[in-house]
This record gives structure tokens, C-alpha cells and sequence, in this order.
């Protein structure tokens, strides 16, 4: 049979999938994907099938850089030398002899270089006499290797000049049939080329970023739309959101450049996570998948098929360069199912399920990875098939434990600032006694208990450093297992730790020389578990457990509330200075602004920053505030007063190459205390609440943070560095480290009702003769054990 007619005989048991095609509006809207792409469009339906293509409408054309003259002529990138005749039948290494090979058909002049080592965390490309994989192959422009991926297939398939003056041009299936003859009944020795794990940063993204060659009006819509890969892993609701580093190939998309018969072979993505691959352009990409309820089945079915393989090379499926024709897999009662991707279409894989296929000429295709809240129950799976296989993993507790934090924080939002917004609601229905993301910490929780249940009783328990893996994340040393949450370590051995399951391999020490390191005590996971199960008091407890809990998120929004809207019986707030309006009226001063002392053009420099007063609010008589102050470590007292405001210029959290004005506000949360706002003042609906001034403005930096690590993916310049914590102090940013608004605030009692704080100034003048030692009129949030019996 002809290369030109051999057709797919076997195929037919194979199954093509449907196609689910996006409308418009979705995908003008895509900010609004929020992970309804995998959580709520048809997932169930077509997670039954592994594989799912989302077909855009034609109106969505999202221009491609690498087709800039630039790129496309001159960026060089690496390819893969890929023996298609090898990929399923193929000897064990150690069994190969020296014996002719099959005759290599030359279809090209192209030479051959020799195998370098490949560093691709793909494990793709192995190279070693002891083990088979793709070796190196040349470098090419994107302009030599559609040259080269023409000729090719031109004579291949003999493309010949018709009467009609047009070429004859394989169709798919004629491509799909010949493919599987070279796998399965090879006669001809076949070598291809692949552009594969290409990353990014280095060749440039198939969609345009605001560093693109590409600047139009036309273009701005596709560099901020979600559905560009840049930005979906990190879109609202994916947990991939919560990961502060870039990692290749997970966050950061890979690019993939194919010519005919190139392949990826079965696997299964890293952390079994969601994948979405688009082809910009080119000749179609065939796709094979099986559900990830059919996982093993597959496995079991690759080793039954090729024992010889998976003897030598156990985890030979890690290594992406092994092939098993769909009939073949079909015919053990594994379901396979078929999907041909053309130019301008999405496929999304789902958890664990593997999938294979080829391209049927040139193409680019871009990949990146992501994780709605319904993978973490897959990926709780996948740690512990990693550590088994000692296989390093990202760090699932510190998303697991980022996400549960936001969770809980929504709730709050809910409860008691009535904040009903998109976002919350969408955090509080993964929660609940049955909710996803509850389920996902009990069985962290449970997993965690069994395995220190286990442990000697001798074994001693300590609270981790905060920053115990902030810059380096720490692994089990004997099966890579993450230590996020717990990590086992010993005396004799500083930098050695390792999982409560390997805890008592760490060392031949007696068990009372080792400790357990955790991030949380069981008692602590517990509560959270009864947060996520939304119970106030834990919702409580939670928020209020430590400083680096906020009450309120970076994208607070709609923060102003209604006066029908209340905390505890009071309004949080109303648009008027005066805010204790449900007090009695004798209990309240008033002092027009007039008669305090002048502090025109007001601008203290402690550092670079100029606070500006507003308003110095009204004094709530009665007892004062206290606070364990941050900067002295004593408890002070102060004068409680709300309706504090005051400006300072600092960088814009939606565009830090600019300073823009921030306004902060001090208002009563009746029970809790006062709390502490800052909004853009530009933009109020960007506002950040919390109890703490310091914690406050801490959820400002990050914010700005976040957003300059997000742009300087994007490649835009000129943004300044990520701002570290100690480049701003909360109180000072609030002006309630100045001296000159001190006495402002204290003006506002000028009978000294305030009697305790008096006292206590007195006191404090009396036993200390530096100036450093005063305390500010400010309203600071006392520690959780003190919030309500020390200061109403």
C-alpha cells in the first residue's frame, strides 16, 4: 500500500471526541473565566474523555510575535532528533547487538549532529547508551524549519505537480494512517526533528505580552484576555495563583515547534495537573487520550505489551518516549478517545489522563499548566505517587494552605462585611462540611495525624520559622516529599530533614535527639477544617490566629458598605467623619477641625514619604485602645478616636511605574476594635482592611508586588523592584509616628477625659528620659487574646 493511501485500518475503534465551541463573549470576557473553563464548562462531561477541544469563535484572532520578521528569521531555538520507527517497537538497551538497523530513507540533506545533554525537567531527552531517548538535534529559525518540514514531507509522500498546476496534500488521515504503519510495522528507518519544552523567555511567546513587537489597539485585548496562556495559570480561582516563583513549563508556558510525525508520547502531566495547548498555526495536531479513572489500565496495559521495556526502565512512562498504538490499548478494554486540534483551537487535558499524539506537518503550538480548586484532590494523589517514586514535586501544602487562608478570608468577607461579591461567593462554595477545598485539607489533616501518631512518643514538637522555606523549598532528603508543613530533622545534622514518614531514617540518633518541625499544630489544621465548614468561631480564629491573616483581600473592591449593613450593630463605614453614630450622644465630643492645632502642609519625612492630615476624626471617651506596639515591644495605651484621615504617595498597585495618592482611614469595627483601611485613591474600589495599620499596609505591598511580578512577565520595563517589608512601616504610612499629628489627636481631649491615657502618658514621661520612648495617639489592634476584654 502507497504512502499516499494507507489509511488508519486500526483507528476505527477509536472514538473522536466532541468539540466545545466558545462564544464570543466568553472569550472577549475571558477575565471572567475564573476557572469556569475546567470547573463548570461541560468538565463532567468531558473529563469522561480525558481530552476535551474548545473550538473559539472566528472573530478571535490573537496575533502571533513569532511571526514577526525578526523572530521568524533570525531566534534560533533546539529541537530533538525523534526515531519515529523506535518510539513502541524497539529491543531493551541492554539487549541491543551490534546488527545492521533498518535502511534510513534520506529525505533530506540535513546533518546530523552529535547527542548533547538535555536539561529539560521533561526527562524527555535522555541520552545514554543505558537508556533510550531523543538525542539533540540541530538548531533552526522558525523560516529554516518550515523549509526544511516541507521538503520533507513533500518527499515523503511525494508530492508531485498535478495537471491542474496544484499539489496533491496528504489529509490527516492519510498522515495518521502512515504513522501508525512506521510505529507499529516499520520497514524504513525514520528520523524527525521537534522544537519541544521551548521556553518562552528565551524564543518569546506565541501570544502577545506588553513587551510585544506587537502594539495596536487590536492587540491590547489579547495581552490582558485569559485565555492568553501567559495569564490563565494565575487567573482568579486557580490555586497555580498562589505559586510566588515561575516555574517553567507549569506557569510559564512552553512553546512547541513540530513538523510531520513528530510526537508526544503517553504521559501524564506534572503534579497531574490541567494542561491547555493552542495551536497558533500550522498543519493539525492529532491527539489520543484516556480518562484518568483509566489510568492504571493504561499503565497496566504499556507493560503488559512491552515487559521487556518497562524490566529494564520501570518508570519508562516519566520518560515521554515510549508509544502504544490506540488499537492496541483499545483492545485491553481501555477507553481511547481521538481529537484532531487545527490551527486557532484549544485542548484541554485533565488530571492524570494520558495522552499521546503527533503533528501532521509544521506547526507551533504553546502549553502551560493550570490548577482550579478541584485538582488539589489530584494533587494530594500525586505528592504521594512522587514520593513513592522519588520524584520532586512543587510545594502542594503551601497552595493548599494559600488557598484554604483565601477561602476562610471570603468567608469572613461574607459574614461580617457582607461582601457578597463574585469572588467570595466563589471561594464559599469549595467550602462547607462537604466542599472541595474542605475535603482536600481533612485529608491533608488526617494523613498528617496517622503518620505523628506513628512517631516515637519521646519525639519532640516546635514551631517552625516562618521563613523556614521562603527562599528555598525544603525536601525530604530521602524521597523528595515536601516539608511545607511538617519536616523532621535532628541535632546532629542542621541541613538534613525529612517527611514524618522518613523521620526515623534521618539518622541513627536516639528519637529524643530529633524534632518535628510544623507550621501548624493538629489542634490548629482542626480549626481550620472547622473554618472551611464555616463556623464563625473558627472563621474567627483563623483570621484573627496570627498578623499574617488579613481580614480582608487584595482585591476588596466594594468594601464601602450600606448603612443597612452592619458589624456587630455598628456601621463600618458610613460616609460621614463622625462614625460611632449607635453610641449615646453623651458619650461623644465633637471638635471642629478649625480649633485644632494648625498642621498646614504638614510633611513629616521620616523617610522618603510625605503624610499628609485630612482629619483627625472625634474622641470615643470611655476606656482607650491597647496595643503590644511593634516598634517599642510594650503595651501602650491610646486615645480611642475614629475617623482618622490622612494621604501619602506611594506606587500605584495597578501601575507601579507611577506614584499615585493613597488615602487612609481609621474606623470603628464596634467589638473588634478599630480598623484600618487604605484605598487608591483614584481608584477607591481598590481598598485593603484590616485590624492591624501595619498588617494594612503590609496587604498593600504584596499587592503591588504581585502586580510588578506580573507585568515584568509580561515583559514591561522600567518597573522598580519588588518592594521588600521593611521598605515601609504601617503606622508611619497611617502619620502615626509624627509628632505633629500626635499632638493634633491629642488635642481633640482637651478636658483629658481620657483619663487612663493621661495617666499612662504621665507615667511613661516620668520613667523614661528619651524622647523615643513616647507613645503615638494611634488606634493599634491589641493581640487576639485581649481584643474584646481590654478596651471597650
Amino acid at each position: 500500500m502507497s504512502r499516499k493511501t494507507t489509511k488508519a485500518m486500526n483507528l476505527q475503534a477509536v472514538r473522536d471526541i466532541g468539540r466545545y465551541q466558545r462564544d464570543g463573549f466568553l472569550m472577549k470576557h475571558a477575565s471572567l473565566l475564573s476557572m469556569k473553563l475546567q470547573c463548570s464548562i461541560q468538565r463532567r462531561r468531558a473529563e469522561a474523555y480525558g481530552i476535551c477541544k474548545i473550538v473559539p469563535p472566528p472573530s478571535w484572532t490573537p496575533p502571533c510575535p513569532l511571526k514577526d520578521k525578526k523572530i521568524w528569521e533570525h531566534a534560533k531555538f533546539s529541537t530533538r532528533i525523534q526515531q519515529v520507527d523506535l518510539l513502541q517497537n524497539r529491543e531493551p538497551m541492554r539487549k541491543k547487538l551490534q546488527r545492521k538497523r533498518k535502511r534510513r530513507r534520506q529525505f533530506n540533506s540535513r546533518p546530523r549532529r552529535r547527542a548533547r545533554a538535555e536539561s529539560s525537567e521533561s526527562n524527555a531527552a535522555c541520552d545514554s547508551e543505558e537508556k533510550f531517548g531523543f538525542q539533540s538535534g540541530s538548531d533552526f529559525t522558525l523560516e529554516e524549519f518550515h523549509r526544511f518540514s516541507a521538503e520533507f514531507k513533500a518527499a515523503y509522500f511525494e508530492v508531485k505537480e498535478n495537471t491542474q498546476d496544484k499539489r496533491w496534500q496528504p489529509s490527516v488521515d492519510d498522515i495518521e494512517g502512515e504513522y501508525w504503519r512506521i510505529i507499529e510495522q516499520p520497514t524504513d528507518e525514520v528520523e524527525v526533528y521537534y522544537g519541544a519544552d521551548l521556553e518562552t523567555g528565551t524564543l518569546g511567546s506565541g501570544f502577545p505580552k506588553e513587551s510585544s513587537l506587537l502594539t495596536d489597539s487590536k492587540t491590547d485585548q489579547y495581552v490582558t484576555s485569559g485565555w492568553n496562556l501567559n495569564n490563565l495559570p494565575r487567573l482568579p480561582g486557580s490555586v497555580l495563583s498562589f505559586e510566588e516563583c515561575n516555574i517553567s513549563g507549569v506557569v510559564v508556558p512552553w512553546l512547541y515547534i513540530g513538523m510531520c510525525f513528530s510526537s508526544f508520547c503517553w504521559h501524564v502531566e506534572d503534579h497531574h495537573l490541567y494542561s491547555l495547548n493552542y495551536l497558533h498555526w500550522g498543519d493539525p495536531k492529532v491527539w489520543y487520550g484516556v480518562p484518568g479513572s483509566h489510568a492504571s489500565a493504561l499503565e497496566n496495559a504499556m507493560r503488559k505489551h512491552l515487559p521487556d521495556l518497562f524490566e529494564e526502565q520501570p518508570d519508562l512512562l516519566n520518560e515521554l518516549v515510549t508509544q502504544l498504538s490506540p488499537s492496541v490499548v483499545k483492545s485491553e478494554g481501555v477507553p481511547v478517545y481521538r481529537a484532531v486540534q487545527n490551527s486557532g483551537e484549544f485542548v484541554l487535558t485533565f488530571p492524570r489522563a494520558y495522552h499521546s499524539g503527533f503533528n501532521c506537518g509544521f506547526n507551533c503550538a504553546e502549553a502551560v499548566n493550570v490548577a482550579p480548586i478541584d485538582w488539589l484532590q489530584h494533587g494530594q494523589s500525586a505528592i504521594e505517587l512522587y514520593s513513592a517514586q522519588h520524584h520532586k514535586t512543587i510545594s502542594h501544602d503551601k497552595l493548599l494552605l494559600a488557598a484554604a487562608g483565601r477561602a476562610v478570608q471570603a468567608l469572613w468577607d461574607i459574614a461580617v462585611l457582607k461582601k457578597e461579591n463574585s469572588e467570595n461567593l466563589r471561594w464559599k462554595s469549595v467550602c462547607g462540611k462537604d466542599g472541595i477545598l474542605t475535603e482536600a485539607i481533612k485529608t491533608r489533616v488526617y494523613l498528617e495525624e496517622k503518620r505523628i501518631e506513628c512517631l516515637p512518643e519521646v519525639t519532640r514538637f516546635q514551631k517552625m520559622q516562618k521563613d523556614f522555606d521562603l527562599d528555598t523549598e525544603r525536601e525530604c532528603f530521602s524521597c523528595f516529599y515536601d516539608l511545607h508543613l511538617f519536616a523532621a530533622c535532628c541535632n546532629c545534622s542542621s541541613d538534613k530533614f525529612a517527611c514524618l514518614k522518613h523521620a526515623n531514617l534521618i539518622c541513627r540518633c536516639d528519637p529524643e535527639n530529633r524534632l518535628v518541625l510544623l507550621r501548624y499544630t493538629i489542634d490548629e489544621l482542626n480549626t481550620l477544617v472547622k473554618a472551611l465548614e464555616e463556623s464563625m468561631d473558627a472563621v474567627e480564629a483563623w483570621a484573627f490566629k496570627d498578623r499574617e491573616r488579613p481580614l480582608d483581600s487584595k482585591n476588596v473592591g466594594d468594601c464601602i458598605l450600606d448603612a443597612h449593613k452592619k458589624l456587630f450593630g455598628f456601621d463600618l463605614f458610613p460616609s460621614t467623619v463622625q462614625l460611632n453614630t449607635s453610641l449615646k450622644s453623651e458619650h461623644m465630643v465633637e471638635q471642629p477641625v478649625d480649633e485644632f492645632p494648625k498642621v498646614d502642609s504638614y510633611s513629616e519625612r521620616r523617610t522618603s514619604f510625605c503624610i499628609e492630615p485630612i482629619n483627625f476624626g472625634s474622641v470615643v471617651f470611655g476606656k482607650p485602645w491597647f496595643n503590644k506596639d511593634a516598634i517599642y515591644h510594650k503595651v501602650v495605651v491610646f486615645i480611642n478616636f475614629t475617623g482618622y484621615k490622612s494621604r501619602v504617595k506611594f506606587f500605584n498597585i495597578c501601575n507601579p511605574l507611577i506614584r499615585s495618592s493613597y488615602i487612609s482611614e481609621i474606623v470603628d469595627g464596634g467589638l473588634l476594635g478599630p480598623l484600618f483601611k487604605v484605598s487608591l485613591e483614584e481608584h477607591p474600589q481598590e481598598s485593603f482592611v484590616h485590624v492591624s495599620a501595619e498588617e494594612c499596609w503590609e496587604l498593600v505591598l504584596q499587592r503591588l508586588n504581585q502586580e510588578i511580578t506580573r507585568q515584568k512577565c509580561l515583559g514591561k520595563q522600567g518597573l522598580p523592584p519588588v518592594q521588600p517589608s521593611s521598605s515601609i512601616n504601617g503606622l508611619e504610612m497611617f502619620g502615626l509616628l509624627s509628632p505633629s499629628i500626635v499632638q493634633a489627636i491629642e488635642a481633640l481631649d482637651l478636658y483629658h477625659k481620657c483619663t487612663e491615657y493621661w495617666e499612662n502618658k504621665l507615667l511613661k514621661k516620668k520613667s523614661s528620659s528619651s524622647s523615643g520612648d513616647t507613645f503615638v495617639a494611634a488606634a493599634e489592634k491589641n493581640s487576639s487574646e485581649t481584643k474584646y476584654d481590654e478596651g471597650r
